[in-house]
C-alpha cells in the first residue's frame, strides 16, 4: 500500500533546515518534542561565549566579568519579553523540572499542608507529577487528578466540578508532550483563582511552538526548557508573579543567593537571585537568548502553522493505514502519537531508524497516560522548524514498510 502525503496549501511553508548543521541531507528528525536540534546562530553564540567572552558573572571587578554580567543579564530581559514577563521574575533553572522542583520545595513547602489538595491531569509528565507526591507526602496533602476528553484533552468541565476551596495548586501541561493537545490556559487559570488556587502550566512543549502571555494566560508559575526551544541544554526558566517570588523562600543555599553570611545567621538576596545558587550556565543563558532571537526571528505564528500543517499531513496519511491506531486530537500541537497493531513501538523506532527516520518510542515519561491509553508505550513523530513534507513522506514509507515486516 503506498499511501500518498498531501502538502497543505493554506499553510505557512517554512525551510530552515540549512540553519541545522547537524541534520544531514536525507535524515528526518522527528524527535523536536525530545529535544531540538540546534541552529547555527545558537552554536555561534555559545562557541564565542566560551572561546571569546568567557568570564563569571556578578562578582568580577574586571571588564570582562562586567561585560558577560550584562550580557547575562539581557538574557534574562530576553526571557521575560519573550513570555511577556518582567526581567525581576524569571529565575534561571537547569529547565522545565528543576523550576517545577523549586516551586514545589519552595512554594510548596510553605504553602500546602495537611488537608489541602493539588489538582493534576491524566497526561501529565513525570516531571509534573512526581514533585507533588514528594510535596504530599512531606506534607500530608492530598493529589487529585483531572480526566481527559475523549480526544486527550484536559478535561476543564470536569476540574471545575471537582475544584474546592481546599485546593492550593492546579499544575497543567500547556501542551501534552504526548498527544500534542492544547490546554486553554486562560480557563484553566479562571477556574482555579475561582477556588483560591495557584496555576502551574508546564510550557516545555508550548514556549517552541506558538507564542506564549503569561499576562493574558493569568497563570501563576510557568516553566520551559531551553534545549526543546533550539537552545542548550542545561538551561531554562521559571516565571512566577513578583509578589509570589518574593514572598518564596530559597531553596537551594551557597554563593550568590545570599545577602551576608555569618554562623549566626544568614540573610538573603532578592528574587531572582535568591534562587539562583552557586554559578550559573552562563553560556547557557546565551545560548537561550540566541535560541529566542532565532525562533522569533521566523515568528511563532508562522512555527504553528507549519508545524500543526505537518501534523495533518502525517495524521491523514497514517490514518490510511489500517493497522495504525492514532492518539490525541487532530489539531495537536506539532506531535503526532501512534501505533502499529501488534508492533512494539521500539521495533517501530527501530526499523524507521534504518529508513533514516528518527523517531521516539517509549511511554515518553507519561506512565500514567499510557495506563489511560491502555498501552505501554506509543510511538511519537514531532516536528520543528526544519522539517517539510518530505519528512512525513518518509516517516509514512517506513511504516508502511514496518507493516510489511509484521504483517
Amino acid at each position: 500500500m503506498n499511501v500518498a502525503v498531501t502538502p497543505r496549501e493554506d499553510a505557512k511553508a517554512l525551510d530552515h533546515r540549512a540553519d541545522f548543521p547537524a541534520i544531514p541531507e536525507g535524515w528526518a528528525y522527528l524527535d523536536t518534542a525530545a529535544t531540538a536540534q540546534k541552529p547555527q546562530a545558537v552554536i555561534d553564540a555559545i562557541a564565542r561565549g566560551y572561546g571569546e567572552t568567557y568570564a563569571t558573572v556578578h562578582r568580577g571587578v574586571y571588564a570582562r566579568s562586567a561585560d558577560m554580567t550584562v550580557a547575562y543579564e539581557a538574557a534574562r530581559r530576553r526571557v521575560a519579553d519573550f513570555i511577556g514577563g518582567k526581567e525581576g521574575e524569571i529565575v534561571f533553572v537547569r529547565g522545565g523540572t528543576e523550576a517545577v522542583n523549586l516551586v514545589a520545595n519552595s512554594w510548596g513547602g510553605v504553602n500546602i499542608g495537611a488537608g489541602d489538595r493539588i489538582m493534576l491531569s491524566t497526561l501529565e509528565h513525570h516531571a509534573n507529577i512526581v514533585p507533588w507526591q514528594l510535596l504530599a507526602e512531606r506534607t500530608g496533602a492530598k493529589i487529585d487528578v483531572c480526566p481527559l476528553t475523549e480526544d486527550g484533552r484536559i478535561d476543564l468541565d470536569a476540574m471545575a466540578d471537582m475544584l474546592t476551596e481546599t485546593h492550593k495548586l492546579v499544575a497543567l501541561a500547556h501542551v501534552s508532550n504526548v498527544l500534542g493537545s492544547v490546554l486553554d490556559g486562560k480557563r484553566a487559570a479562571d477556574l482555579a483563582h475561582g477556588v483560591g488556587a495557584k496555576l502551574l502550566l508546564d510550557g516545555c512543549q508550548a514556549a517552541p511552538r506558538m507564542p506564549v502571555d503569561v499576562a493574558a494566560l493569568d497563570c501563576d508559575f510557568y516553566v520551559f526548557s531551553g534545549h526543546k526551544l533550539y537552545g542548550p541544554t542545561g538551561i531554562g526558566a521559571l516565571w512566577t508573579r513578583a509578589e509570589i517570588l518574593d514572598a518564596m523562600p530559597p531553596w537551594e543555599g551557597g554563593g550568590a543567593m545570599i545577602d551576608k553570611v555569618s554562623f549566626e545567621g544568614t540573610t538573603f538576596a532578592p528574587p531572582p537571585q535568591r534562587f539562583e545558587a552557586g554559578t550559573p550556565h552562563i553560556v547557557g543563558a546565551l545560548g537561550l537568548h540566541a535560541a529566542i532571537d532565532y525562533v522569533e526571528a521566523i515568528g511563532l505564528d508562522d512555527i504553528a502553522l507549519h508545524e500543526n500543517a505537518l501534523v495533518t499531513e502525517a495524521r491523514e496519511a497514517l490514518s490510511q493505514i489500517n493497522s495504525v491506531r492514532l492518539f490525541g486530537p487532530d489539531d495537536s500541537a506539532g506531535i503526532v502519537s501512534f501505533g502499529i497493531e501488534g508492533v512494539h513501538p521500539h521495533d517501530i523506532g527501530t526499523i524507521l531508524d534504518e529508513e533514516q527516520v528518527a523517531i521516539r518510542a517509549g511511554h515518553h515519561c507519561a506512565q500514567p497516560l499510557m495506563a489511560h491509553l491502555g498501552v505501554d508505550a506509543t510511538a511519537r513523530a514531532s516536528f520543528g522548524v526544519y522539517n517539510n513534507s518530505d519528512d512525513v513522506a518518509a516517516l509514512v514509507r517506513g511504516i508502511e514498510r514496518v507493516t510489511r515486516i509484521f504483517g
